[in-house]
């Protein structure tokens, strides 16, 4: 069986989409990134990618007189690198019905926070108001709701003692570039497969899935 099939959208710097590119360079590991794509000239993401030999694509939104427009040539350019599965890494473009029809269960997501906990903005600011000990981050299969799907992977990040939202981020972001690689790496292996709307995980992945549960 060959390796996955990834796409990669980005609107900035993508440190994710990076975490995700270097995981792929290991020749165990059973995805490949095909493409990344932006949809700002400026996002900085897209060197990153050129300068590891990988295509970088600019699908401007604002080329487009409408999303549907805007969406299909991000399918076509995504389908023209043999993209068979697509992960958000700080797109900043909220994806249309129509758009997650096409990637069904192909479409994942990573948010900082602990969903269903804090879904939406201000995540960090929102977890210190209410005085959580822990929040952390999720990769999550997309469906029409904002950040609403299926589960795939999760790690959970101490709240600390005179924390600001700024050191609560940094250390949330850091548990992201570990989980994201983790989420596509199980779905690639066929260890984490969607069920309705619940992500069975494989037994011999829990284990190695529940370390990240101490990130900080």
């Amino acid at each position: 069986m060959g390796k996955l099939k990834v796409g990669i959208l980005i609107s900035g710097r993508g440190s994710n989409m990076a975490a995700l590119v270097d995981a792929a360079r290991d020749p165990a590991f059973p995805a490949e990134v095909c493409c990344v794509l932006a949809n700002r000239p400026d996002a900085k993401g897209l060197d990153f990618a050129r300068e590891r030999g990988i295509p970088a694509v600019l699908v401007d939104h604002k080329a487009y007189a409408s999303k549907a427009e805007f969406e299909a040539a991000v399918t076509g350019a995504l389908l023209a690198h043999g993209v068979d599965f697509v992960c958000l890494a700080g797109f900043m473009r909220i994806v249309s019905p129509a758009f997650i029809e096409r990637w069904h269960n192909r479409l994942i997501n990573i948010h900082p926070s602990l969903l269903p906990s804090y879904k939406g903005l201000h995540t960090h600011e929102r977890a210190l108001a209410d005085g959580v000990k822990l929040t952390g981050c999720t990769v999550h299969f997309v469906r029409d709701e904002m950040d609403v799907g299926p589960i795939v992977a999760q790690a959970a990040v101490p709240v600390l003692t005179g924390d600001t939202p700024d050191s609560l981020a940094a250390r949330i972001l850091t548990a992201e570039h570990r989980l994201y690689p983790l989420a596509v790496r199980l779905i690639a292996e066929g260890k984490a497969t969607v069920r309705g709307e619940i992500v069975d995980v494989a037994h011999d992945a829990v284990d190695e899935t529940g370390r990240l549960f101490s990130a900080g």
